[in-house]
């Protein structure tokens, strides 16, 4: 593949390392999207809380949490989408760096019993005349999100709150995680890297 959305050079350098080239670029043709599904919109805009990762312009990043009732961040196109900017502590970290580097992150998870991960890439615009924001009870700012790239994550290390135990993919003294299951599918099978080695001693 030689235009990608999602690979650079450095994401590249450690692909060839680990033999995992192959894959990658499988995940992208398969999965990788550039407009919402109707599922990508139902799970968005399920969920009460996402993580949204920034940079400022000499390119130091911040990630931080966003909340709200289920909703509050809405698909509001097929490549597009908007979230309110509510009262915080006036640090204006991410929506600041915006200002200045519109390139942002968002990943949306399910830690339920079901769990699922959601990445969507893009650029951002800081908005306070919005008409959208109407519709946000107690919204300072609104930011829209002009996607590049939507990618499904594998949930397999998510643990639900609560549990005492690690997910059981997750490697550790005497344990040999199991393969997960999508790397048995026929989409994906013929191009998975092989299993890295467990280190010395574990």
């Amino acid at each position: 593949m030689t235009d990608s959305i999602m690979f650079h050079d450095g994401n590249r350098r450690l692909q060839d390392r680990f033999d995992s080239r192959r894959i990658a670029d499988r995940l992208e043709e398969k999965l990788t999207r550039t407009a919402f599904t109707e599922q990508d919109r139902a799970f968005i805009e399920s969920l009460p809380f996402f993580f949204l990762a920034t940079a400022d312009d000499r390119g130091r990043a911040d990630c931080s949490f966003k909340g709200g009732v289920p909703g509050f961040v809405r698909v509001t196109g097929g490549s597009e989408l908007a979230f309110p900017d509510y009262d915080g502590n006036g640090m204006f970290k991410s929506l600041g760096n915006v200002l200045l580097n519109p390139e942002v992150g968002l990943l949306f998870i399910d830690m339920g019993e079901k769990p699922r991960r959601l990445r969507v890439n893009g650029t951002a615009d800081v908005t306070a005349d919005d008409p959208l924001m109407q519709r946000f009870a107690g919204a300072q700012l609104l930011v829209r999100v002009t996607v590049r790239a939507i990618f499904p994550n594998c949930p397999r290390y998510i643990v639900t709150p609560g549990s005492d135990e690690p997910s059981k993919y997750a490697p550790r003294p005497g344990h040999v995680p199991p393969e997960p299951a999508w790397k048995g599918f026929d989409d994906f099978k013929d191009f998975v890297h092989p299993r890295q080695p467990t280190p010395a001693g574990e």
